[in-house]
């Protein structure tokens, strides 16, 4: 089977990275109640969508043929970022023009996808700064963190956050190397801040593997936890139950149909919860979408534009 590491568009995450953080603690939107979706027997499905070249509103326009369902049932704006100020020498949330328009627009951008009943989760990745979740110097700066996290979500009405751990490149502007207690500290904090809220982990970077410290292991805080490696199948290293973990990874148009069908056939098979996808772009996409819902859901996928 192909292992393919996924191909993020990053272009704008270098160039847009000087964007000013959120001035936090102000709610201004809270998250909309969720209409009862049709009814729908199989694993979670999850689409991460490039929001500097694709719409949230993508996610929406997918539908079960029997029964009318949603094929996908959360949506992951990609992505934030966790950034470095030289000056503070502290970490901070940001975000490029794409990921802000997305956030200032939530009325049109992601309550209509709630109202789907349709999680809408934030990922944050690093950004080349030497900013990552497994380096935070101490609990306070862990927890100071985790306090921006949990603000964004409240202030633009969101259903959680998902950690990436890619693209620090810890070491940078003179920031340490990952230690064992930073990502432990930054995820408890963050699980006391929203207890009701999804925390996702895209199973990739030392913070993956530093979940446990000083006798607190914060595996169970995680709601999912998924393979980072598009067009294969890898289960999580996490003590999580199967419901919970999507060994399967696949990138729209990109992994083939066959592959995306046997990966959600196996998903099924082996009684995983989740089924991971990436890339959902604009264009119809129903062939793509069909191979892996007759396996998982035993229908075909409606688009609708």
């Amino acid at each position: 089977m192909l292992t393919l590491v996924r191909s993020r568009a990053r272009r704008a995450v270098l160039a847009l990275s000087a964007v000013a953080a959120l001035a936090f603690g102000t709610t201004t939107t809270t998250s909309a109640t969720a209409a009862p979706a049709p009814a729908k027997q199989g694993p979670t499905s999850v689409a991460y969508v490039e929001v500097n070249n694709n719409s949230m509103l993508n996610v929406g326009k997918y539908t079960l043929a029997n029964g009318g369902g949603n094929v996908f049932d959360v949506a992951v704006i990609f992505a934030a970022n966790i950034n470095y100020d030289t000056g503070t020498k502290a970490a901070y949330l940001s975000f490029n023009e794409n990921v802000q328009r997305v956030l200032d627009n939530a009325a049109t951008e992601i309550r209509p996808l709630q109202q789907k009943g349709i999680k809408v989760v934030l990922s944050v990745l690093g950004n080349h700064q030497g900013a990552g979740f497994a380096n935070f110097p101490s609990q306070q700066a862990a927890s100071a963190f985790a306090k921006q996290l949990s603000d964004t979500v409240t202030k633009y009405g969101l259903d959680g956050i998902d950690f990436d751990d890619e693209y620090a490149e810890y070491g940078n502007n003179g920031t340490g190397q990952p230690n064992d207690s930073s990502f432990v500290h930054l995820v408890t904090a963050l699980r006391a801040n929203m207890p009701d809220k999804i925390i996702s982990l895209y199973n990739i970077g030392p913070a993956a593997t530093r979940l446990s410290y000083g006798g607190v292991d914060v595996s169970s805080k995680f709601d999912y936890a998924w393979n980072p490696y598009y067009g294969s199948w890898q289960v999580p290293g996490i003590a999580l139950p199967k419901s919970k973990l999507s060994p399967a990874a696949v990138e729209i148009g990109r992994t083939s149909q066959s592959t995306a069908a046997d990966l959600a056939r196996r998903t099924v098979s082996e009684g995983y919860g989740v089924y991971l996808t990436y890339n959902l772009d604009g264009a119809d996409r129903t062939a793509d979408v069909s191979a892996f819902t007759r396996e998982l859901y035993g229908s075909d996928a409606v688009y609708t534009p």
